[in-house]
């Protein structure tokens, strides 16, 4: 088998074309070349008089014909080279296959109770995932309500109803992401991304994720994913527990001695509980702060780390595509736009945008009562009306105000609780157009564009739920990036305070084979500061699972 890099489709080309420009290409009648499938899939939008559809195309030859296409490789004009790679296509991979998820026997040390894996995000599950394939028979653990329970939750607090700390936005089955647009983008490069894509598929999300280079399942589509990875879990002999959270951890010599686990007064496992686990995959999240805390009191090794602070920017989705697009917008086949930038302000400070929603809506991710928190979300079709994007401030511990590992969550802390000031106290959200925000003056209403945050905006100035240097930053990347794209400075552009939580501000240490100074511990995902995003986060999941079970093997 070949595969062939960079074979190129019109708008208006089918994809039954790709055999016979391959065959074109190579030089071989139609009916010698088979196409064995797509390996990737992206869209070249940057000459707006011709855009098309790139592709990696894998093809099968007669065994005569596979070796003259190959002595002659150096002359075609696009790269030509054998691949012996059966496994399925995937974003962000390298070219190996990717190992399987199976793994020997997992082999208890001592008389311990069942691996724990807290936390029930992507980290979190593709954890326990790998762990019950490889004979482990995992204990799960969850803040949280399940996902069908969950998405209640969140209905009822967006529709204005109370704020639920332990199911909302940020906690529950399924993690933050699954409000969210359910990108897999990612940069890393793992042959395990591979293994979290072929997972997602069998667990109900589109296929064509395997082969497209901006893969995104929508948060509509998300929920029965997870809960169909939960089903797979408990079938492979994996346990949950829900309204659940490891309010304690006690060590013994350097190595974990127990774990207290609290259930939520008035839920399925109220009460308090200690277990003896072989090991604990801690996949708490980046808004886990009360964990947090627990583990800085308990001495565990922490340090704060850099992330981010900004705001959402909302356009109309229609502007975006023509931007993108020109002429095409609105193509069928090509769906709504999207865009990733970045600049760095005069003075200093990097501004990029962050989690693109396009089609999609801003919400409310607090978790904690007595703040707002924005975030972006958007269902698989993206027929929403309008665009939206953090657009962030790198900030670094220096920026904190204060010392120690925590410093970073008080820093969140004092900005969400002003954006909830500033909102009016119920959880609406501050608002301000681009121009005004510009201009240094307060918003007291709409212009061509409509927030869709709820429960429910206050126009003002953003200023005051913002640092000086965030703000500053902000005013002088916007004209900026509109040279970029046309338009996202647009004056009638909304602005949402405030976009805090984008990564987590601190990282529970861990070596190099994935485990914690304290030994039976296993940090793993965003929360723990290793992962940003859906795609990395369940690979750390992966590598925290491997890790488990390397340290049983000896």
């Amino acid at each position: 088998m070949i595969r062939i890099h960079g074979i190129s489709l019109s708008l208006d080309e089918d994809e039954g074309l790709l055999g016979k420009k391959c065959a074109r290409l190579l030089g071989l009648p139609v009916r010698s070349v088979v196409i064995a499938g797509i390996r990737k899939k992206s869209l070249d939008a940057r000459k707006k008089d011709r855009i098309v559809f790139v592709h990696t195309v894998d093809v099968r030859l007669e065994e005569e014909d596979e070796k003259r296409v190959l002595l002659s490789a150096a002359k075609l004009p696009l790269r030509v080279e054998r691949t012996k790679d059966t496994v399925s296509p995937g974003a962000g991979a390298a070219a190996e296959p990717a190992p399987a998820l199976e793994s020997p026997a997992f082999v208890p040390s001592g008389n311990r109770g069942p691996v724990v894996v807290a936390g029930c995000g992507p980290a979190g599950l593709f954890a326990a995932l790998s762990l019950a394939r490889a004979g482990v028979r995992p204990l799960v653990v969850e803040r949280g309500r399940p996902v069908e329970e969950r998405v209640r939750d969140v209905e009822s607090f967006i529709r204005g109803g109370d704020l639920d700390p332990e199911s909302n936005i940020q906690f529950g089955e399924g993690g933050a992401g699954t409000f969210s647009d359910g990108k897999l983008s990612t940069n890393i490069r793992d042959p395990r991304c591979v293994n979290v894509l072929e997972e997602l598929v069998a667990a109900g999300a589109p296929p064509e994720i395997l082969y497209q280079a901006k893969p995104h399942i929508g948060t509509d589509l998300l929920r029965t994913v997870v809960e169909n990875l939960r089903g797979e879990i408990g079938r492979l002999g994996g346990s949950f527990r829900f309204e659940t959270r490891v309010s304690d951890i006690g060590t013994e010599d350097g190595a974990l001695a127990g774990v207290e686990l609290s259930g939520r007064d008035g839920g399925p496992a109220a009460g308090t509980e200690t277990l003896r686990p072989a090991a604990l995959v801690l996949a708490v999240g980046y808004s886990a702060r009360d964990t947090f805390g627990m583990l800085h009191d308990r001495g565990f090794p922490l340090e704060a780390r850099p992330f981010s602070i900004g705001l959402r920017i909302e356009h109309p989705q229609e502007m975006i595509d023509r931007a993108q697009y020109g002429r095409f917008a609105g193509h069928p086949r090509l769906g709504p736009a999207d865009y990733k930038l970045v600049c760095h302000a005069p003075g200093g400070r990097s501004v990029y945008t962050f989690c693109m929603c396009p089609g999609g809506w801003v919400v409310p991710a607090v978790s904690e009562p007595g703040g707002v928190v924005t975030n972006g979300m958007s269902e698989h079709a993206r027929s929403g009306a309008n665009a939206n994007s953090a657009i962030l401030v790198g900030i670094d511990p220096r920026d904190y105000g204060g010392d120690g590992p925590l410093a970073g969550i008080a820093f969140q802390r004092r900005w969400e609780g002003a954006a909830f000031r500033l909102g009016g106290g119920n959880y609406h959200a501050p608002v301000q157009r681009v121009g005004d925000f510009l201009a240094g003056r307060p918003s007291t209403g709409p212009g061509e564009v409509l927030p869709t945050y709820r429960p429910g905006v206050r126009y003002g100035d953003l200023a005051g739920c913002l640092p000086d240097f965030a703000a500053a930053a902000l005013r002088q990347a916007l004209p900026i990036l509109g040279r970029t794209l046309r338009g996202f400075d647009h004056p009638d552009a909304i602005l949402t305070a405030v976009e805090s939580r984008s990564s987590s501000p601190v990282r529970v240490l861990r070596g190099e084979n994935g485990e914690s100074p304290v030994r039976g511990l296993f940090p793993a995902g965003e929360g723990a500061g290793y992962a940003g995003g859906i795609m990395s986060a369940a690979v750390d999941g992966l590598r925290a699972a491997d890790a488990v079970l390397a340290v049983s093997r000896g």
